[in-house]
């Protein structure tokens, strides 16, 4: 800045005297670029997030701003100034003519002119904390850090080897699910007819209105689920004696004359059982059972898997599982042309409703998946003891990630919703088995059914 003399009679040599007087009667005040947090009442600049990767500029000397710092928006060093300078009741004199413009680079040259700017931009000595309150600030900020650092310790941690088993069972999965169902076109094609009966329509469009907050899940759009092509293994199913047991058939009411999807979700289901394998092998723990306990696991968990696995193609908007293009966007109505009846629909999307509210984090539902095939009360299992070992360590990890990862009030009860769905399971399994036997016992429509999906669900163990 460059002096400007109101007398034009003073002399360089005479301003040049008074700028030194001035600085050897002047107590310089240092300028700190970082102050204690505790020492002021600032407040953090209250921005849109539009507006935060805005730069936000200094009243005083134009440098960058970091908030608002008492009652304006200044620099730090700027805040500290303010507060010494009130703090000591500091005098300061401009020995120009009191106008000085501040800047980033010469605001240490003159207090004065620097601490009026302060002012006239709105900062308040009224804002500044006296040294019992900054003492006080300072310790309840240090209380608050203590009380974060023992409730972080105290907080449970998935280990190194919790977090191995949940990266292994997302890798099993991702490489047995595939979100672009490419594979359904390889599937013998859908055929659709329109409902013949009201009653058909009317119990779709009822069922479809009354689930708003409902869940549910479905067998064959489950099946929809195309997950990355790995080799079957439908001889670990051979060796088996087939047995029919129709002696519920009767009490079951479906209409047998015209099943034009059956075909194209027979493929679906036999596809969506060979993922379930896959996965199920890559389990940790899975590959130490004996392969008739491996088997009878199987067998009795697949369709329940696959109505936990396609979950994630069915939609709350129009209660459809979509599976990319509409040729595969499965209604209630599609699976009643293949041989089932509301008796296992209606609860199968109540099922797959309330699943999809439960708004499951990805490793949430591949635990789950694996919980449910390791659970050691299924028919034919011979080593509960290990199967249970198994199921129990899964189960663990589960509630450890619950309170680790998933926020409230998600989190709230989720394990035991999440368990329950399990008890959900078994009944959909039931009743799927009573009108899987009841189609199976139709020679024209057993016919379509594929080896895999025959060997699974036709030789249920008991």
């Amino acid at each position: 800045m460059e002096p400007r003399s109101e007398n034009e009679g003073v002399s360089m040599s005479q301003l040049q005297s008074s700028w030194e007087m001035h600085q050897q009667n002047v107590a310089y005040l240092p300028d700190t670029d970082m102050e204690p947090v505790a020492a002021s009442t600032s407040l953090p600049d209250a921005v849109g997030d539009s507006d935060r990767n805005i730069p936000r500029i200094c009243g005083v000397c134009g440098d960058r701003a970091t908030g608002f710092h008492f009652n304006a928006m200044t620099c730090e060093g700027c805040k500290g100034f303010f507060r010494r300078s009130m703090k000591r009741k500091a005098m300061f004199t401009c020995p120009f003519n009191g106008d000085c413009k501040i800047t980033k680079d010469n605001r240490r040259h003159c207090q004065a002119c620097r601490l009026k700017r302060c002012v006239d931009i709105g900062m308040m000595k009224e804002f500044i904390l006296t040294d019992e309150e900054v003492q006080r600030k300072r310790e309840m900020i240090l209380k608050r850090k203590e009380e974060e650092a023992l409730k972080e310790s105290l907080k449970p941690k998935l280990s190194e080897e919790q977090q191995k088993v949940i990266d292994i069972l997302l890798e099993a999965h991702r490489k047995t699910y595939d979100p672009t169902y490419a594979d359904f076109t390889k599937f013998r094609p859908p055929v659709r007819n329109s409902p013949k009966t009201q009653a058909a329509k009317r119990s779709a469009s009822l069922l479809t209105q009354d689930l708003s907050s409902e869940d549910s899940t479905d067998l064959f759009s489950s099946n929809g689920f195309g997950t990355f092509p790995e080799p079957v293994e439908p001889q670990m199913f051979s060796n088996l004696d087939l047995s029919e047991e129709n002696d519920e058939s009767s009490s079951i009411n479906i209409d047998f004359s015209h099943l034009s999807m059956l075909p194209h979700l027979a493929d679906l289901v036999s596809y969506s059982i060979q993922k379930v394998i896959g996965f199920a092998k890559m389990i940790p723990g899975f590959r130490e059972l004996a392969a008739e306990d491996q088997i009878a696991l199987l067998k009795s968990s697949a369709i329940e898997v696959i109505m936990l696995r396609s979950n994630q193609s069915f939609t709350l908007e129009d209660m459809t599982w979509t599976c990319g293009s509409n040729e595969f966007k499965y209604h209630i109505s599609d699976v009643t042309q293949a041989g089932h009846s509301m008796d296992l629909l209606e609860p199968l999307v109540k099922f797959q409703v309330s699943l999809k509210k439960l708004n499951l984090h990805e490793e949430e539902h591949v635990l789950l998946m694996a919980i449910c095939i390791l659970s050691p009360d299924r028919p034919g299992v011979q080593d509960t003891s290990l199967v249970e070992s198994l199921q129990d360590r899964l189960s663990e990890i589960l509630q450890t990630y619950i309170r680790c990862r998933h926020p409230p009030p998600g989190s709230r009860l989720l394990y035991a919703k999440m368990i329950q769905k399990l008890a959900d399971l078994r009944s959909l399994n039931e009743e799927h088995s009573k009108q899987y036997r009841c189609l199976s016992f139709q020679p024209e429509h057993s016919m379509q059914l594929t080896p895999l999906v025959l060997e699974v669900f036709g030789n249920e163990i008991s």
